[in-house]
């Protein structure tokens, strides 16, 4: 059994807490990748194999097809019925019913909850809100098989505000896109805190092992981000820390119907942080040029995300560099403002292969990153291994090996040691571990192997070929 159970948390309902000390990096508990949207084992392939019935789920080979056959047969039929698939809210509440149908009731065998006792938060959504339920409930009705058991509209509409409230996000293995959206009844109980104790995860698991016993089911793991003392709640945060405490109140508010009480909200902490303006010998800006910046960095925002979504990178980089040059005087080194234009210049500059330059605006976003962020957060373990990342292709070894090392460090506990990412970081830590033992021993041959594999030249030293062996 799980080390958890349900307890009465106040006045926000129901929580759970753990019956015994959990130690940092342990899952908690998982529950099996039950009701998910997405088809495939969220491994990307370049010629994925598709569905020749529905022609719309994707599949790795046709092993894991055959392994997904009995959750997708029923919606394979759907979407062929209605020649479109419907939108991932419509298509969940189908599975989640046919699930349900099926198993007589149960989701999942471990379940410490039902669906019909979870929060649905209908009487507080707003008149928009329920507008679009509605219309998710009618384009439900239209996908729902007439020959499947009627199931009445107070329920579906339940179901959608189920989802509305306690539906996860998955992302692909890599941690990069979002792919689906699932339900899980367990961890629809862990309450929010801005500064939690735990973190989902979901582990794509293992089905492509030819060997069965290394088979593995994709499932969401809620881990401990520290040690958990007996009788302590689990909680995790709703949303990104990254926003100052009024803002995270507000969409919690918005989103979950529910004012934010934490000890970080009710204390504003780290708000002085995140609104830092820089400190010159003890002088600081005014507060009309703070603003005037702030306005600024607001609208040119706005511009990078047209730029970006239009495809005009080096417009992004224009942007960012020119909203840069009137922050830095300004902004101190963890403002909310100053590193997301950090962040979207070194993720622009890596793709356009301007390592160099990325690699600086990645290392000031890191530091920011690291005095907000829970130190064994998630987001921030991603962050570092993307900085590490860009500094190895930039050629810059020794800080590209510090920051893989401790992007490891707190990945191994948020997604453990057999997840895909922390595997890729394993890698290569070891290869920048080799590289730097090389660039120690000797930079200008480190250099020219370095320029040789990048050109895909031959390796030359001293103007003499090195001649290699295969």
């Amino acid at each position: 059994m799980d080390p958890v159970e349900v307890f009465a948390a106040g006045e926000k309902g129901r929580g759970l807490r753990v019956t015994k000390e959990i130690s940092t990096g342990d899952v908690v508990f998982a529950e099996a990748n039950q009701g998910l949207v997405c088809h495939s084992c969220f491994r990307r392939q370049a010629n994925p194999h598709r569905c020749a019935q529905c022609k719309f789920a994707y599949y790795c080979d046709r092993t894991c097809q055959r392994a997904a056959w009995d959750e997708h047969k029923q919606e394979c039929s759907a979407i062929k019925n209605i020649g479109k698939a419907p939108n991932e809210n419509v298509r969940l509440v189908a599975r989640i019913l046919w699930r349900i149908q099926k198993d007589t009731g149960l989701v999942s065998d471990a379940q410490l909850t039902t669906l019909d006792l979870l929060e649905d938060h209908l009487s507080k959504m707003s008149p928009e809100d329920l507008k679009e339920l509605k219309v998710d409930v009618q384009h439900f009705y239209n996908y729902w098989p007439k020959k499947s058991k009627p199931v009445g509209e107070d329920y579906v509409s339940h179901l959608f505000g189920v989802i509305n409230c306690n539906g996860f996000t998955l992302s692909d293995q890599r941690g990069f896109q979002a792919v689906g959206v699932g339900l899980f009844p367990n961890l629809c109980l862990v309450n929010h805190d801005c500064w939690p104790n735990c973190t989902v995860i979901l582990n794509p698991g293992n089905q492509a092992a030819l060997d069965a016993s290394f088979h593995s089911k994709r499932r969401i793991e809620l881990r401990a981000l520290g040690k958990i003392s007996e009788g302590e709640e689990l909680t995790v945060s709703y949303v990104d820390f990254l926003n100052v405490s009024k803002e995270r109140q507000r969409l919690l508010k918005q989103q979950y119907y529910f004012d934010c009480k934490c000890e970080h909200c009710s204390s504003g902490m780290k708000d002085d942080l995140m609104t830092a303006v820089r400190d010159t010998d003890g002088h600081k800006p005014s507060a009309d040029v703070v603003k005037a910046v702030t306005d600024f960095s607001l609208q040119a925002l706005v511009k990078i995300e047209e730029a970006r979504t239009g495809g005009n990178f080096h417009e992004v980089v224009k942007i960012c560099r020119e909203c840069l040059e009137k922050q830095d005087p300004v902004f101190g080194d963890t403002s909310l403002h100053l590193l997301r234009v950090l962040s979207t210049a070194s993720e622009v500059l890596s793709f356009l292969q301007q390592f160099t330059e990325a690699a600086g605006y990645a290392k000031r976003m890191v530091d920011g990153y690291t005095k907000l962020y829970h130190p064994n957060n998630a987001q921030l373990g991603m962050a570092i291994m993307r900085a590490g990342v860009t500094h190895w292709h930039a050629g810059l070894i020794e800080a590209a090996h510090g920051l893989i090392c401790s992007a490891y460090a707190v990945l191994i506990i948020t997604h453990g040691a057999h997840h895909p990412i922390t595997k890729d970081l394993e890698v290569m830590r070891t290869q920048t571990e080799m590289e730097l033992c090389l660039f120690k021993q000797n930079e200008r041959v480190y250099r020219s192997m370095r320029e040789a594999v990048l050109s895909d030249k031959p390796m030359m030293l001293a103007g003499e070929q090195i001649k290699t062996t295969s």
